[in-house]
């Protein structure tokens, strides 16, 4: 394929270049400079915070990092960047020789690594050239094959090409990929009803619509008059590939306009997984092959996996979020109350609000079941705002059973900041309750305000100035926290449980737990650890000036009706002492 001049010799390069040093930036600008063809607009990032804006919100040809600027793990910083950085190549700087650091770090994402020692004009320039004129290729070469599919154009020989060269990345990366079979189910009906020509046109118009329903990253391509391949690479888990599935399956419900008259069609889809059904395109593509004809023995649009537990686990999850869907609507959410208690009086301060399913078949499903199937199906959102809702009416309701005081404490996920008008339904839920908002209490994680900082950090500040306060949780498991606590308006940090179960057995953890109430207290914040199940961690934490613990050692999670009763029982106790 021959790709015109234009394409390989594009205009302006968009270049971010990832480095605490500023001194460093304007060298690796300068040494840009020296290619008078190459012109750039070079953009420099010198902390974690304002990386994540730029890599999600602004546009970059090529990243150039400097390795000492992560948060932790290279391998996870690269992930990270490929991830939110729409698979933009990134060179990777560092001073050790590309012998001891290339292999890894190729192996973890980076397109290409230099050693600062060896770095001149030259060397540099032709990396970056050659990175950014790679990558025009690629998407170049991705929006033909995109023309193939629109044209009816099939090419077996070339979707084993892409498939094994998708396998290798898979195994440099120590990644799992999916390969998706789909067949049209009774395509030969089809043909006879429209004619040949017409019934391609349904082909492309379906191909058209999943493409538009896929991740850049991956492919789709027409291996047969009936058939399309869909390869998915980067795979994490079941979850990943049952929400592709949901995207087909539901672009294939949509009826297709064909010459004017409307065409219901369904679809068999078989699925192959690497590495557990193969590692060549012949032994994945005849398995996926092999699954989807099991497909065709269900009614409707159906799927089968060729491995099969993942079969087992992919329907489980679907068949959890069409529950979880009716789980609103049909009451079968409930709220449990886990208690803080306040050290200095050992009496319960607070109550963390913690979400339970009560299924009616499967009876009490944990969160750490539904919960992700939740956030992945943005279902989080309008759940998130009914246990606001619910936390409202207990807090008003403790205040009538003569626990006035109580704090309420509600999880607010990520995926609540994806809602525009989080803050003004937030504002409406407190509104119509009628309740104290000093004491309505809402806990975060770092991760929930990476998807758009400048965005959180305005919801924050609106929601606090009508009165609520912020608990950042799981402290120290991210990496912006110091940040964070400079930016946002937290009056809460929560020790991670993972921390405070090494107590005893890690001098690292007590070190690290006498920093983080050191430095919260400092800033005039308060402290909560979290999962304290013994004496010897209580003391510990006492000791330390901990503010507040939660955890087995005093309560468990339980039902509202329970809730009282321990707080009653906490109080005659406390009357009795006095």
């Amino acid at each position: 394929m021959t790709l015109p001049l234009e394409t390989m010799r594009p205009g302006e390069l968009g270049l971010l270049v990832l480095t605490p040093d500023y001194a460093d930036f304007l060298w690796l600008k300068a040494l840009l400079a020296y290619d008078v063809e190459l012109s750039a607009d070079v953009t420099w990032c010198p902390d974690l915070v304002d990386c994540d804006d730029l890599i999600r919100n602004a546009s970059f040809d090529v990243v150039v990092w400097d390795c000492v600027f992560h948060a932790g793990s290279e391998a996870s910083f690269l992930q990270y960047l490929a991830v939110a950085g729409s698979e933009k190549p990134v060179l990777a700087l560092s001073a050790e020789h590309s012998r001891e650091r290339a292999p890894d770090l190729l192996a973890a994402g980076a397109a290409d690594y230099l050693c600062r020692q060896n770095l001149d004009q030259w060397s540099f320039c032709r990396a970056i050239k050659c990175l950014w004129y790679r990558d025009r290729l690629s998407e170049s070469a991705h929006g033909q094959l995109g023309r193939e599919v629109a044209s009816g154009f099939i090419n077996r020989d070339l979707f084993f090409d892409r498939l094994q060269q998708a396998l290798l990345r898979a195994e440099r990366a120590s990644h799992r990929l999916a390969l998706l079979h789909l067949n049209i189910d009774d395509f030969r009906s089809i043909n006879e009803s429209f004619g040949y020509q017409k019934s391609d046109q349904l082909m492309i118009k379906l191909a058209e619509r999943l493409r538009s329903s896929l991740r850049r990253v991956d492919s789709l391509m027409r291996i047969g008059g009936d058939e399309l391949a869909i390869i998915i690479e980067k795979v994490e888990d079941s979850l990943d590939i049952t929400q592709i599935i949901r995207k087909v399956v539901n672009a294939l419900d949509e009826p297709v306009t064909i010459d004017g008259q409307t065409v219901v069609v369904s679809a068999s889809l078989g699925v192959a997984t690497y590495p557990e059904a193969g590692d060549s395109p012949e032994n994945l593509l005849r398995r996926a092959n092999r699954a989807m004809f099991e497909a065709k023995r269900d009614p409707g649009t159906s799927y089968r996996f060729y491995d099969r537990q993942l079969h087992i686990s992919a329907g489980y999850q679907l068949r959890l979020e069409a529950d979880l869907r009716n789980a609103l609507r049909a009451n079968e959410l409930e709220l449990y109350y886990q208690p803080r208690i306040d050290l200095a009086t050992d009496e319960p301060r607070g109550v963390e609000c913690l979400l339970r399913w009560n299924h009616p078949e499967r009876g009490l499903v944990g969160p750490d079941e539904f919960i992700p199937v939740a956030e992945r199906s943005g279902l989080i959102v309008p759940i998130g705002y009914w246990v606001i809702e619910q936390a409202c009416k207990r807090l008003q309701e403790s205040s009538e059973l003569g626990f006035p005081g109580l704090v309420f404490a509600v999880n607010l996920s990520f995926r609540q900041f994806h809602d525009r008008k989080m803050t003004e339904t937030i504002f409406r839920i407190i509104f119509n309750a009628n309740v104290d908002t000093s004491l309505l209490e809402l806990e975060l994680t770092e991760s929930a305000m990476m998807h758009d900082p400048e965005y959180a950090q305005r919801c924050l500040r609106e929601l606090n100035q009508l009165g609520i306060s912020f608990a950042l949780d799981d402290f120290g498991t991210g990496f912006s926290s110091l940040s964070n606590l400079q930016h946002l308006p937290i009056s809460l940090v929560k020790i991670d449980k993972s921390f405070v179960q090494e107590l005893g057995n890690s001098a690292d953890a007590e070190h690290i737990i006498r920093a983080i109430i050191s430095l919260a207290h400092s800033l005039q914040i308060s402290v909560v650890a979290e999962g304290v199940e013994t004496e010897g961690q209580l003391e510990f934490l006492r000791q330390q000036h901990c503010d507040e613990i939660q955890g087995y050692y005093y309560a468990r999670p339980m039902p509202w009706a329970d809730l009282v009763q321990f707080l009653n029982k906490r109080g005659q106790a406390a009357c009795l002492q006095q």
